[in-house]
């Protein structure tokens, strides 16, 4: 449900309320949970060989890296709508594509930001080789994009809905 272009990252309401309920955890709740387990592992002892410290440091240094990016996200974010089911390729739609036309050979996907990946269904941006290649074409269309090989491969567009989650 997302496009970046020009550094701002596009919305839909759900997603960006998703995002923001996740920085609020994290700045909030989840800073207290970490300084709290990094207090207790510290009273153990020895910090050099104090193994639930060191993990315990870590998972804040995760968390602190996951809050500066939701905050860079969500202050270039602009909500809007979410895609029109017009058959033409964009952010925050699933396309169902097949490899070189053949309809045994296809692949269903979820066109948007790694920041909305779900485990529901695979997820590419819109600036990868293959979102870059189908974004815009509509339902029956070919397109064409770049293998990490440097060899061109043809896909064709076999559906494309908004993603209902």
């Amino acid at each position: 449900m997302t496009q970046t272009s020009d550094n701002v990252t596009w919305l839909t309401q759900e997603a960006y309320d998703q995002l923001k309920a996740e920085l609020e955890y994290l700045s909030g709740p989840a800073r207290t949970e970490i300084a709290a387990k990094i207090a207790a592992a510290r009273e153990e002892g020895d910090l050099r060989e104090n193994g639930g410290y060191h993990a315990a440091k870590e998972e804040q240094g995760k968390q602190e890296l996951r809050v500066r990016q939701l905050t860079q996200l969500l202050e270039s974010a602009k909500v809007g709508e979410a895609p029109a089911a017009d058959g033409v390729v964009a952010p925050g739609m699933v396309v169902t594509i097949a490899f070189d036309g053949d309809p045994d050979d296809t692949l269903d996907f979820l066109l948007a930001s790694r920041e909305y990946a779900s485990s529901d269904i695979e997820t590419y941006s819109p600036q990868s080789p293959l979102g870059s290649g189908v974004l815009g074409k509509k339902i029956g269309e070919d397109a064409q994009y770049e293998l990490p090989n440097g060899k061109k491969a043809m896909v064709r567009i076999l559906e494309a809905k908004p993603y209902s989650g």
